[in-house]
């Protein structure tokens, strides 16, 4: 797993003056003076609580559907809301089915107007609302991983171990290699590109494609579990930035014949081509060819190749993207519906991402979308083709908004009017519009609209789960970049009820790498509860969004090219800059933090300005890009080999004995995204240049510190500001 987790001047202009907000009603009632303690910071019921869950559409149709209170209500026309299914009703069929029951009503989806789709610990089943039946469609065990069904023919494949599994309607297929370094049917490439599965069922249910990766040529990387007796190593494979990397393939199932075939995706035996990523399978409608968007190691070459179904060869290289910095596709192809010699493609080829529109022999019809924004999702179509619904940040680059785009012309509806960021459904018609939402003012609210993005009814609005504490002002504002161009945007949290002429300890909260947007015109603009709470201790907290943040376009992104960590860090020093004019500021008590990225910006920071930032607290930070995964690490830097200047240049071992003040780092042992080696090497380079650096381990614990452990950590590092910042 990665980092990702987890993230024109004119417009920019128009954007400036529209989000300057500020939380001023939250301190208008004297009442609203309650504390967060941090011991709240991990509470549910802190964060907005939505009252339905499961919102969906019933079938094709514009019936909305979700469960409240322990029963799933459907609304038709205006929000009227009849019960479909009470959990107690539930729990009679699966007592009657030999199950036990549930307190609570599980994850089920609408197949059809008449059919839901119920998953429990071990089971699926399918009832039917007419004749309320209710049997089990698949049976697993527990502890199997990766399930993918099939909605037509209930075919299931899962994984077990590093092998495949294929129930085909009650028989199973396997596919067991007793060579450990071979995994089938799980995601590949460490989840870059848009990866996060390992199997693609076809269409109509006849194939299931999976990856097989071989990394039996990757370096073994030793984890140490130290909870044993004898603490005893579990290595892992990880290949690292210039070094080898694993190989995949992908197999085809054939559910009929029950026999698999490799494709010819390699045109020799080389090992370039043995390290190709294969990436965003898509089946054509028909079933017939499985399209891959092939990358080379380098990263800078793609390929988007057609290949036949039965033979298992390359049919047709539809087209080709070449960047001299990088292309990274995520997407895969989107037909459209009713035109199956049609489809829309993503791509970043005019600076943003935006949709284009290709015929099946690779002829570009015409982009679809153009402008200084950027498209991010692609959420449907309507039934006849005529409209695709999309997710852009065009109305401002804080947020996110759903449109709805003429594929004739490229007019594009904006569906969802109000300010903030938006998540919608939209329904096999096209008429109807699920619309979740919130913004810095508004913490969580669900609306069904129509196609020209009127409101039909309200499903909830959330209400504040601040009420009654003591709210610290929000903004959300713009300064320049490093550039003296650039606008970046960023979010300022200040301590409730302020004192004039009072200074104040200030935070910088960064990550600022690829793939991250922090400042974001959502419920506390982006901001958690430990922020607040700092706030509430008396602390100003504030976030930049550097150049090298992702939802800004391509030179945005990438400008920090074979040099991760300069643009950066000078876009960050604006930041401070910024910082440092405020009145309320005490320009004596600056720190730092941040994690992975941040983790890697805060050293950084702290190293290069010792004059400003009194405390740092960095968390599973990479300290010299030669120590991460291949993927992500030669996208961004190259090879060490390639780029031996970049990768000198933004070591953080080489400028240990710049460290001056307080540092706190602190790493998972068992971090399998930035190793451990990476802090370990960086203490070692301190005490080489006999600099006093603070160190901290959560055994047991991965890249992110979760649970309740996480709790700890914010009171440890909150005990840090406390005695060396504050």
């Amino acid at each position: 797993m990665t980092f990702r987790r987890l993230f024109v001047i004119a417009l920019q202009v128009v954007v400036v003056s529209t989000l300057s907000f500020q939380f001023t009603s939250f301190n208008t009632l004297s009442a609203q003076n309650k504390m967060l303690s941090s011991k709240q910071l991990m509470s549910r019921q802190l964060y907005p609580d939505r009252p339905v869950r499961g919102v969906q559409f019933v079938g094709n149709t514009n019936k909305v559907a979700y469960v409240k209170d322990s029963a799933i209500f459907i609304c038709g026309n205006y929000g009227a809301v009849n019960a479909c299914l009470t959990l107690s009703s539930f729990n009679k069929m699966m007592v009657a089915a030999g199950e036990k029951e549930l307190s609570y009503i599980p994850e089920f989806k609408f197949v059809n107007e008449k059919e839901i789709l119920f998953t429990t610990g071990t089971k699926i089943f399918l009832y039917n609302i007419s004749k309320r039946t209710f049997s089990a469609v698949a049976n697993y065990e527990r502890g199997l991983e990766n399930m993918d069904m099939e909605p037509n023919t209930y075919r299931y494949a899962y994984t077990a171990g590093n092998n495949l599994y294929i129930n085909n309607n009650g028989k199973v297929f396997s596919i067991e290699d007793p060579d450990h370094d071979i995994v089938y049917g799980q995601s590949v490439h460490r989840n870059e590109f848009g990866i996060n599965k390992g199997t693609f069922w076809s269409p109509k249910g006849s194939y299931l494609a999976f990856y097989r990766m071989d990394q039996s040529m990757v370096t073994d990387y030793p984890l140490v579990n130290t909870s044993t007796r004898i603490a005893t190593t579990e290595p892992f494979k990880y290949p690292m930035a210039g070094m080898k990397s694993h190989e995949v393939t992908v197999g085809i199932y054939n559910a009929a014949t029950e026999k698999i075939i490799y494709l010819n995706t390699r045109k020799d035996n080389s090992v370039e081509e043995r390290e190709n990523y294969l990436t965003n399978l898509t089946w054509s409608p028909d079933e017939k060819y499985l399209y891959i968007a092939k990358i080379n190691r380098a990263q800078n070459h793609m390929w988007l190749e057609r290949y036949n179904v039965e033979t298992g060869n390359l049919d047709k290289v539809l087209f080709e993207e070449t960047n001299p910095r990088y292309v990274e596709p995520c997407e895969g192809l989107y037909f459209i519906p009713g035109h199956p010699d049609q489809f829309l493609w993503f791509s970043m080829r005019d600076g943003y991402k935006h949709l284009y529109l290709y015929n099946t022999e690779g002829t570009m019809l015409r982009q679809l979308t153009s402008g200084p924004f950027e498209v991010e999702e692609l959420v449907g179509f309507d039934a006849k083709g005529e409209n695709v619904f999309v997710n852009a940040n065009k109305e401002d680059l804080t947020g996110l908004y759903a449109y709805k785009v003429n594929i004739k012309n490229g007019t594009m509806q904006l569906l969802t009017p109000d300010p903030g960021t938006h998540h919608v459904v939209v329904n096999n018609a096209g008429n109807t519009v699920i619309d979740i939402f919130s913004s810095l003012t508004v913490p969580s609210r669900g609306v069904v609209r129509g196609d020209n993005g009127k409101q039909k009814y309200l499903l909830y609005n959330s209400p504040n789960p601040l009420d009654g504490y003591a709210m610290p002002d929000i903004k959300l504002d713009t300064i320049k970049a490093a550039d003296g161009v650039t606008n970046l945007y960023y979010r300022l949290i200040t301590p409730p009820n302020m004192k004039e002429g009072e200074k104040y300890p200030t935070l910088v909260y960064v990550y600022g790498g690829p793939h991250s947007q922090l400042v974001t015109n959502s419920w506390l603009g982006g901001a958690n509860l430990y922020f607040l709470f700092l706030a509430q201790q008396g602390y100003v907290v504030f976030t930049v969004d550097n150049r090298g943040t992702d939802n800004r376009g391509f030179e945005f992104e990438s400008c920090t090219h074979r040099q991760l960590g300069t643009i950066e860090l000078a876009d960050q020093m604006e930041g401070v800059r910024f910082l440092q004019s405020l009145p309320f500021v005490d320009k004596d008590r600056i720190g730092v933090e941040g994690w992975s990225f941040g983790g890697f910006m805060t050293i950084t920071m702290k190293l290069a300005h010792p004059e400003i930032f009194k405390v740092g607290c960095a968390g599973g930070p990479v300290i010299d890009w030669k120590w991460y995964e291949v993927m992500y690490g030669e996208r961004y830097m190259d090879t060490p080999d390639e780029n031996q200047e970049g990768y000198r240049n933004n070591s953080l071992v080489a400028k240990a004995g710049d460290l001056q003040g307080r540092l706190l780092v602190i790493h998972g042992a068992e971090d399998n995204t930035v190793v451990w080696q990476n802090s370990i090497e960086f203490v070692q380079a301190c005490i080489k240049n006999q600099k006093l650096v603070d160190y901290f381990i959560y055994p047991h614990h991965q890249h992110n510190v979760l649970g309740y452990d996480r709790i700890h950590l914010y009171e440890k590092m909150f005990d840090y500001y406390e005695t060396f910042l504050k």
